[in-house]
């Protein structure tokens, strides 16, 4: 029996959708190992954020609570103690910008191997094969670690975990050297025109190369309107300089699961792919019925984006 020991994600006071897919990850490798889940909960409102993240699966919930964001010096020196104390083999970490941030060290710290931006784990009672993606996702490599580890996981790879779990909640007295921690955080600044969060929208109209023409815009700006979804595009767009860097959906922009998400001229590169296939629904209107867009499409249509967009604003904006 070796129990794994995963770590929630959160920030400005919002838990972050992948602390509910870790618990799903994390349980699953519970599950093959036949231990049990440990979720740690570090800084911020953490009695809120424990009641929201007792799930089905989750065993035991330890709380930190020291600061309110998240801090390099505290998360390692929580979490190496909670690994003293808990002696997990696995510790699981999101592959967020927090994430990556405090693994590695936690891993260099405790003398672990550590595997980062994991899609799936399985585990035999012995080994663990980690899998990832290389070459921008176009080969996916496996990994095996024997012993205790260090994983980070890939948002959108997992369902969000669901149900009302009856897991203990217990306040962790993590002693926390505060002669060791070398930062505070001061607020928060946006960057590439922070007017928007898309890995927050519901409704997503994202745009790629078949637009053709940046003056295009206006039209899927119409659309977008017209169904009250938010714009984000695919790279090229990014590039061009049409749309700043934060409306871009990918592997070198953000990560999104909207309800629905309706691509529009997007051929579906496995970069794009990778930022956008947790999507609930996804529709995709494209002129080449053997786009790769089309194979994870749940709705597909084949016709001129210059066609059918209008014709979907009269629809939804009469």
């Amino acid at each position: 029996m070796s129990d794994v020991l995963a770590v929630a994600d959160h920030r400005r006071g919002e838990l972050r959708d992948v602390s509910y897919e870790i618990i799903t990850a994390g349980r699953q490798l519970a599950d093959e190992t036949g231990g049990d889940l440990h979720l740690a909960v570090i800084s911020g409102t953490v009695d809120d954020f424990a009641e929201k993240l007792n799930r089905d699966g989750v065993d035991a919930i330890h709380t930190v609570s020291h600061g309110e964001e998240f801090n390099h010096d505290v998360y390692t020196q929580a979490i190496a103690q909670l690994y003293d104390d808990l002696a997990p083999q696995y510790v699981l970490t999101p592959n967020s910008v927090n994430g990556l941030d405090y693994a590695p060290a936690i891993a260099n710290q405790l003398d672990l191997p550590i595997v980062t931006d994991t899609i799936d784990l399985d585990n035999d009672g012995e080994t663990l094969v980690a899998t990832r993606e290389m070459y921008g996702g176009k080969v996916e490599t496996t990994n095996e670690l024997s012993g205790d580890a260090v994983v980070t996981i890939r948002g959108a790879e997992w369902p969000a975990a669901e149900g009302t779990g009856d897991a203990a909640i217990e306040a962790f007295e993590a002693d926390i050297d505060e002669d060791a921690v070398g930062s505070t955080v001061n607020g928060f600044e946006e960057v590439g025109g922070g007017d928007v969060d898309i890995s927050e929208a519901d409704v997503l109209v994202s745009i790629g190369r078949g637009i053709e023409e940046e003056e295009n815009l206006d039209l899927i700006r119409d659309l977008a309107d017209a169904l009250g979804a938010t714009l984000s595009s695919s790279r090229p767009i990014v590039d061009n300089g049409w749309l700043p860097k934060n409306r871009q959906v990918g592997q070198s922009g953000k990560v999104v699961t909207p309800d629905v998400y309706i691509a529009i001229g997007i051929s579906g590169a496995v970069q794009h792919v990778a930022g956008m296939k947790g999507s609930d629904t996804i529709v995709a209107i494209n002129t080449d019925p053997n786009a790769p867009i089309m194979d994870i499409a749940d709705y597909a249509i084949v016709d001129d984006l210059f066609d059918v967009v209008p014709e979907l604003i009269d629809e939804f904006d009469g």
